[in-house]
């Protein structure tokens, strides 16, 4: 089992502290997109609480909201375990993001506060010391693109799938790392919504999106 501590993203910002299960949950989550917590692991309660040192009720909670968000698979008489990336998980959720992502952004009213937020977000990744803050920064770019597009409804599923594509990321920057060129897509991207051109982020967020798949998950378009 790693070494995991209680310290996560939101413990080296300002804001308010978070619960005990909110700091078990950042904590295991952050083990699992450094590679802390490899995948296909197994994830014991009772020692996952004695390297916490909390009791072993937040991080049942906390293994609850990662399978929900499916970054860890419970199985019955099989216990928990880190979820595996395969080409399969790969295409289910980029086929999503495909699908959604780069309407939602050129449907957006990017303003200047989703500006800022996608500003900020770059200038975030690119102090990030390890791949779980940088994760958590391209989660925060992505959003501040899509958040406004009007409709509810696309931007909570597309927020459902932020876990499960860092998950994938993760294992991709584990083989290649690739960052370096995502964060140049991302200016590109940001370049095209301060100009106000909605059609170019669309199809800018589209060639971004599947430039990752063809980069690190090449059998996903072979088949």
């Amino acid at each position: 089992m790693a070494e995991i501590v209680l310290s996560s993203a939101r413990s080296r910002t300002k804001s308010p502290p978070p619960s005990r299960t909110e700091a078990v949950l950042e904590s295991i989550k952050h083990a699992i997109l450094t590679g802390e917590l490899r995948p296909g692991q197994s994830l014991v309660e009772a020692e996952l609480a004695e390297r916490l040192g909390v009791s072993k009720t937040p991080v049942r909670e906390a293994l609850k909201t990662l399978a929900g968000s499916g970054l860890v698979v419970m199985l019955p008489y099989k216990g928990t375990t880190v979820r595996e990336v395969d080409h399969v998980l790969a295409r289910a959720v980029y086929d999503m993001r495909l699908l959604l992502e780069p309407v939602a952004a050129g449907r957006a009213t990017l303003d200047g506060r989703a500006l800022e937020q996608a500003r900020t977000a770059l200038e975030a990744s690119d102090r990030a010391v390890d791949a779980a803050d940088r994760s958590l920064a391209n989660r925060a770019f992505h959003r501040a693109l899509y958040a406004d597009c009007g409709n509810p409804l696309l931007v909570q599923t597309l927020d459902d799938l932020r876990d499960k594509t860092a998950l994938v990321t993760s294992a991709a920057w584990a083989r290649r790392p690739s960052w370096e060129q995502e964060a140049r897509e991302h200016r590109e991207i940001l370049r095209a919504a301060e100009a106000g051109d909605s059609e170019l982020v669309r199809a800018l967020m589209r060639g971004h999106i599947s430039a990752f798949v063809a980069r690190n998950f090449p059998e996903y378009e072979a088949e």
